[in-house]
């Protein structure tokens, strides 16, 4: 395997290089230090350099969605399956004045509003009990004390979805 493509095997490893790649924002020789690649420190900079040359740029937009929340959410008797809000892993959780809180967003979200929305609430330490999306609906749920502020950053993180966040832009 040439230089170049171990460089590229082993970004790809790493999502978190391959955003600042696209967005410009990466230290060549740092993170030619920082990945576990066998060769030249420049040659990896060099290769890292076209490789950022290949990708789409990151070009966050603003996605058209309307945030809610819910409180009261737990899981529910799986039954009545109208009394679901969503199942996740066969377990139900609906309205049924729980402990929990669900985040909804409408509108054009998808896997990768998410996923956004995922590692903001990850940066922000409120650990989702649930997540899923489907049919132009996200949703989120968290411990109800985490309520609020789920939701202020649910709405900060679909403000600015990057679009195509896939390696390579395909």
């Amino acid at each position: 395997m040439s230089l170049a493509a171990e460089t590229r095997r082993v970004v790809e490893a790493h999502p978190f290089l391959v955003t600042a790649l696209r967005a410009g924002v990466l230290n060549y020789t740092a993170a030619a230090r920082f990945l576990d690649v066998e060769g030249d420190i420049d040659a990896i900079a060099t290769a890292l350099r076209r490789y950022a040359d290949e990708l789409p740029a990151y070009d966050p937009e603003s996605i058209d969605i309307s945030v809610r929340m819910e409180s009261g959410i737990g899981i529910v008797d799986g039954d009545d399956p109208a009394s679901e809000l969503v199942t996740v892993g066969g377990t139900p959780f609906g309205s049924n004045g729980g402990d929990l809180t669900a985040i909804y967003a409408t509108g054009a979200v998808d896997a990768t509003a998410l996923a956004a929305t995922l590692k903001r609430l990850a940066l922000a330490e409120i650990n989702p009990v649930a997540a899923a999306v489907g049919d132009e609906t996200l949703i989120v749920i968290v411990d109800r004390l985490d309520g609020a502020n789920a939701v202020r950053t649910v709405e900060d993180a679909l403000e600015r979805v990057p679009s195509g966040d896939n390696v390579g832009g395909s």
